[in-house]
């Protein structure tokens, strides 16, 4: 009984907040003092674009708290019938996709204008028309290869540098594994840059930046949490020496949480017409990622591996990015490159935290990265990823 009434009390103070809420809304302050003197505030913003042979389907939401009622399309300065599955009354974070019987032309620019019922007006460039990929055995295949060729190939062929790393001395494993560090730090900057930004182009009703921030915190954390079920679970099984496995496999899910950020840029450059664009970033990304391999081994220096491991990481490193390039090309949507460049950047950070602890071990960590030789393989990993970003763009 006792459990009970203070389940009521709990409740007391929700029910009053949602009448206080209740009552905001209905017959809010801001509404008395704004009246009928001042129009509404209209946020209309494009979320996906579709060319096929019938014509241009544009999805659009409402990001603004007042409703937007879609009264006109324009397509390069011409008005044109349109039909609206959701209808053409928005209210907040209310979405409706407009289908436009407009004969696009092919590689040709063209410029999407919604006239709201107030006279506002929304634009949306197609800056080179091309058919839209659509969900087809074909695309799939094609979509498949990309994130082969940019994902599982080069980081398999970075994995090739095991025998030799095998053989290094203490100072050489030292420079490799701070070689390592240098990689991913590069990655997380590149992540965070590119989900920031990412973030800033959304609909601000979605919070682009918060949503980054608590996606890689939630990243580290969930990682951490990874890392020390596998360690438990080593110990347990009395395998306490292969402590260098359970590190690779936790690079290996960091590396392969970003790629899957990598799938979707690539994915999305074809998706919205961008084939140059696309196409660079294959070829970039391909030579870029190879160094990702050598990250993953380099924990392994001090162990028994067997081939079947390697490919096993491999395929935790590279397959990601083939579902990041379905997602990209098929159903792109900014929301989901901002969540998963930050759940990378949030593996990645813990990756580096660990692989720093290990490498220090009793020394203080900034007395142990001081060293020449290891700061000097800090500085090697950046530069190579410098020199290998370049050539994405």
């Amino acid at each position: 009984m006792a459990s009970q009434r203070a389940w009521i009390v709990a409740l007391v103070p929700l029910a009053l907040l949602a009448a206080l809420v209740a009552v905001i809304v209905w017959w809010g302050p801001a509404d008395a003092l704004r009246g009928d003197a001042y129009p509404p505030v209209e946020r209309l913003t494009f979320e996906r674009v579709v060319l096929d042979p019938d014509g241009i389907r544009a999805t659009v939401m409402n990001d603004g708290a007042d409703g937007v009622k879609v009264a006109q399309v324009q397509v390069d300065d011409a008005y044109w019938a349109f039909t609206a599955d959701r209808g053409t009354n928005l209210g907040h974070l209310g979405r409706t996709t407009l289908s436009i019987p407009y004969p696009w032309v092919h590689g040709e620019t063209h410029v999407i204008r919604i006239v709201t019922s107030t006279g506002v007006t929304f634009d949306h460039e197609i800056a080179v028309a091309v058919p839209t990929p659509e969900a087809s055995a074909r695309a799939l295949w094609v979509f498949t290869l990309m994130g082969v060729y940019v994902g599982v190939l080069p980081v398999a062929i970075g994995l090739l540098w095991f025998p030799l790393v095998a053989q290094l001395g203490r100072r050489g494993l030292d420079f490799l594994m701070a070689l390592t560090i240098g990689l991913l730090l590069f990655l997380l900057v590149d992540a965070v840059h590119d989900g920031l930004e990412l973030a800033g182009l959304m609909p601000g009703s979605f919070q682009g930046a918060a949503l980054f921030a608590f996606g890689a915190l939630g990243a580290y954390l969930g990682l951490e949490t990874l890392g020390s079920w596998l360690r438990n679970r080593r110990a347990r099984s009395r395998q306490e020496q292969r402590g260098g496995w359970v590190l690779a496999l936790l690079v290996a899910v960091g590396i392969g949480l970003h790629n899957f950020g990598e799938g979707l840029a690539i994915g999305a450059a074809f998706s919205l017409g961008e084939a140059a664009l696309g196409t660079l970033l294959i070829v970039g990304f391909t030579l870029h990622n190879t160094t990702e391999g050598l990250a993953i081994v380099a924990p392994l220096a001090r162990e028994r591996v067997r081939v079947v491991d390697l490919l096993k990481l491999g395929l935790v490193g590279g397959v990601p990015t083939i579902a990041g390039a379905w997602i990209g090309g098929l159903v792109y949507v900014p929301i989901w490159s901002v969540l998963f460049l930050a759940i990378g950047a949030g593996a990645i950070a813990q990756v580096v935290v660990q692989i720093g602890k290990q490498m220090a071990g009793d020394l203080p960590v900034g007395r142990y990265f001081a060293t020449a030789h290891v700061t000097g393989g800090l500085l090697a990993g950046f530069a190579v990823m410098y020199a290998t970003g370049m050539l994405v763009g």
